[in-house]
């Protein structure tokens, strides 16, 4: 499993996902060019899973159509609803270029003191 990118802190994880998918982890959402946000982090089908669509790239190793991957992780899209598979692709996400920022809703919204999302969680 992938570790969280150094840099990203918790407070990064929590308003990415207020603004993502609003704490619903079966949260969903059709994009213009075609391809699907999944569950609480927003999974993009069009670089992080195959779903038949306008996928591009596959690069949580997730057969969005349900079809096992031999040697993959042997999960599909709705999974991602699940959380822990939806932590490791976030993982896995982060550790590319763009980092955090491949969240629109993290650009929009996060990129500044993010303190108050950890206020009373004694962390």
């Amino acid at each position: 499993m992938a570790t969280a990118k150094p840099g990203v802190s918790l407070a990064d994880w929590v308003c990415l996902i207020e603004n993502e998918s609003r704490y619903n982890t079966r949260a969903t959402n059709k994009n213009k060019d075609g391809s699907t946000d999944y569950g609480l982090f927003q999974i993009n089908s069009k670089y992080w899973c195959l779903d038949g669509g306008v996928s591009r790239a596959n690069g949580c190793n997730i057969n969005c159509q349900g079809v096992s991957r031999a040697n993959g992780c042997n999960i599909d899209c709705q999974e991602l609803f699940q959380l822990g598979e939806a932590v490791s692709c976030a993982k896995r996400v982060v550790q590319d270029p763009n980092g955090i920022r491949a969240w629109v809703g993290w650009v929009k919204n996060c990129d500044r003191d993010l303190s108050h999302f950890l206020d009373g969680c004694g962390v």
